[in-house]
């Protein structure tokens, strides 16, 4: 599949074979993000955050992996993703 420069600069651009490669690539990133699960609970006076933990890579410290952030000290928020795309969000 050869790709022209031209028509993978802008969204709105077909490629001769009626492509949106910008849409392919969106696609293809959000099909291999992380894919971890996220689960919250409320109670009247706890709340409680539970993700997994996946070391993409053995050079990555473990303890460095992590998609649950603290925004105040009352306030968290759990992304899953690209870990990269989580700490940009955040």
């Amino acid at each position: 599949m050869s790709r022209d420069s031209n028509y993978d600069h802008h969204i709105s651009i077909f490629s001769p074979q009626g492509r949106l490669y910008q849409m392919e690539y969106a696609f293809k990133a959000a099909s291999s993000a992380s894919g971890l699960t996220g689960i919250a609970l409320r109670g009247l006076d706890t709340a409680v955050v539970v993700t997994q933990r996946k070391v993409p890579d053995r050079l990555i410290v473990p303890d460095s992996v992590s998609h649950v952030f603290n925004i105040t000290p009352k306030i968290g928020v759990l992304a899953t993703g690209m870990i990269a795309d989580c700490h940009s969000a955040v």
